[in-house]
């Protein structure tokens, strides 16, 4: 197996279609696989490594759900009250219906929206890069992104009724402040405690030290000459708020620890961090009729290619779900996400698999890279 996956990754690296690549896997015995090519900055002599730091953005959003759903354990929170039970200024939320010049046109939700509906991204809350809406409202009110760490992000409006659509966007931020009342620490707390010092986590955190931030890979884009070149930081080293939706910074062998949580249904060498009926739900379709969009068209090219998934998709607890076989690849009821800048994982029950891929470089999803990922699953799972 790993002769034929390091072969996928060498090629990526030296075709340019990644700057640098790590994978990672496992079954239920064990970590099954490790592999990585390339470099921390393109080209140059620091190879990458699966215990080498990256910035796992949205990844963050399952570790935040987790957070979320053992204070539901606990009886601290209840996914079906308004979210404004646990966050009172949610309350001021509303609708962004359009624009009368560059001036916002507002109005009321027309329902509460829960915090199911945060966990599920059915609010109607977006984010910029796949909304020309929000993009626009940002633009013509003076306010940043949510990478910025900046809580103004906290004042962006819905674009539609909660619990009408599957819109992709700043829920889990929210939800992170949700977890913060509930359980009466902050997020970064939160996680430590319940999930990452449990599982023995001690390279992901939400504030990285020094030493940490030493070994992260450099963000890439590609220059004029098509070559990929390592930028500076795009994060803030010191944040408003905890990004429950994308403020994680990790290594693949420690998210892997994560992600082999979740494969056995909570429990993971005599640690639990959810009990298997709460896994089960969050490998389970949690936004019934509504659709998990086929595709979604980028509103920042510089940002993202946008989202191609495909038909038959629906949405767990902090999951992506497929519900049917890939050819050659991960089965139905497989759970998976990703991050803005390129590091993606999937968790597969019914195979008793689990994967990623990491690389740093925007914007999101080129093809060149789709098609190194499906080399690797592909690749996995024939060796299975």
């Amino acid at each position: 197996m790993s002769s034929t996956i390091d072969a996928v990754l060498r090629t990526a690296v030296d075709s340019g279609a990644l700057p640098h690549v790590v994978a990672v896997a496992a079954d239920r015995n064990g970590v099954i696989y490790e592999g990585a090519a390339g470099s921390t900055v393109a080209g140059g002599d620091d190879p990458v490594s699966p215990g080498t730091h990256f910035r796992i953005m949205s990844m963050t959003k399952i570790v935040t759900t987790v957070a979320a759903l053992q204070q539901v354990e606990k009886g601290t929170l209840d996914l079906d009250a308004p979210v404004d039970t646990y966050r009172p200024e949610f309350a001021d939320v509303q609708v962004l219906e359009g624009f009368d010049g560059d001036t916002p046109r507002l109005r009321p939700p027309a329902s509460r929206a829960t915090v199911k509906q945060l966990v599920t991204h059915t609010a109607g809350l977006s984010y910029w890069f796949w909304n020309e809406d929000i993009t626009r409202w940002q633009s013509v009110t003076g306010t940043p992104n949510v990478l910025s760490g900046s809580t103004v992000i906290f004042t962006a409006p819905m674009v539609a009724d909660p619990g009408t659509t599957f819109e992709y966007g700043i829920n889990t931020d929210w939800l992170g402040r949700v977890v913060e009342a509930a359980a009466g620490v902050p997020l970064d707390v939160a996680v430590r405690d319940g999930i990452t010092d449990p599982l023995g986590m001690s390279e992901t955190s939400f504030a990285p030290t020094d030493e940490q931030r030493a070994n992260l890979v450099a963000l890439h884009v590609t220059g004029d000459d098509g070559r990929w070149t390592g930028i500076g930081e795009v994060l803030p080293a010191s944040p408003e708020y905890y990004a429950g939706g994308h403020g994680l910074h990790s290594t693949p062998r420690d998210f892997l620890t994560f992600q082999q949580a979740l494969l056995h249904g909570g429990t993971f060498e005599g640690t639990t961090i959810l009990r298997r009926s709460t896994v089960d739900a969050a490998f389970t379709n949690q936004i019934g009729d509504l659709d998990f969009p086929a595709a979604i068209e980028t509103a920042d090219p510089a940002s993202s290619f946008g989202f191609h998934a495909g038909p038959g998709n629906k949405w767990g607890y902090g999951l992506l779900l497929n519900t049917a076989d890939v050819p050659g690849g991960r089965r139905a009821g497989s759970g998976a996400w990703a991050g803005l800048m390129n590091t993606h994982f999937w968790v597969d029950p019914a195979a008793g698999v689990t994967g990623a891929i990491y690389s740093q470089f925007l914007p999101f999803v080129p093809e060149e890279a789709l098609g190194v990922y499906a080399a690797f699953e592909h690749a996995l799972y024939a060796s299975l």
